[in-house]
């Protein structure tokens, strides 16, 4: 992957200066992230394993999808794009749940936010060079799986699933949509 340019953002979510990615990972700057859940119809969360060849969390579990925002990008189109690049998904009608900040690791400071939509599986169509392989999962499978083999889970994404199910979290919470229409995932 080539070296990306990001934005390096304050703590309230403004663009301060531009940083090209291990940059921004070498010094710890705050930058911006996102997620997209995808949930079929019959509320199964589509999950993904990172290929064993990426510079983060190589081979474990993550959610859908999650993405660096690159510079000048807003965090819709960064979703969008990363379903694209991804799963191969264009046309998805996604809506945006959370806005927080994280510490994701070491140097890792993220102002993140995530999205949610439903996918039908017949049209996924995963990169073999980003995700070894995907699944559909039950939030009550996910949770079970999670509780006896954490460290087979993405550290973003065992937070992300803890804060969803009122459970403690680290994610700080920015702003909250108080609309959210998904009755599977019981967001606080």
């Amino acid at each position: 992957m080539s070296d990306e340019l990001l934005d390096v953002v304050d703590d309230n979510d403004n663009v301060i200066v531009q940083e090209l990615r291990t940059v921004v990972h070498q010094r710890g700057l705050q930058h911006r992230g996102v997620h997209v859940f995808l949930f079929t119809r019959e509320g199964r969360l589509l999950i993904q394993q990172r290929s064993k060849d990426r510079a983060a969390s190589p081979s474990l579990l993550d959610g859908s999808v999650s993405e660096h925002v690159q510079a000048g990008e807003d965090y819709l189109r960064a979703a969008i794009r990363g379903m694209r690049e991804e799963l191969g998904l264009e046309a998805i009608d996604i809506q945006h749940i959370v806005t927080f900040k994280m510490n994701y690791g070491p140097n890792d400071n993220e102002i993140s936010q995530l999205f949610l939509g439903i996918v039908n599986p017949a049209i996924v169509q995963f990169d073999p060079i980003e995700i070894e392989k995907i699944n559909y999962i039950r939030l009550v499978e996910l949770l079970e799986q999670m509780g006896t083999a954490e460290d087979a889970f993405c550290y973003w994404f065992v937070q992300i699933i803890q804060w969803a199910t009122g459970k403690p979290s680290k994610l700080n919470i920015i702003t909250i949509q108080e609309d959210i229409q998904l009755p599977w995932l019981p967001i606080k």
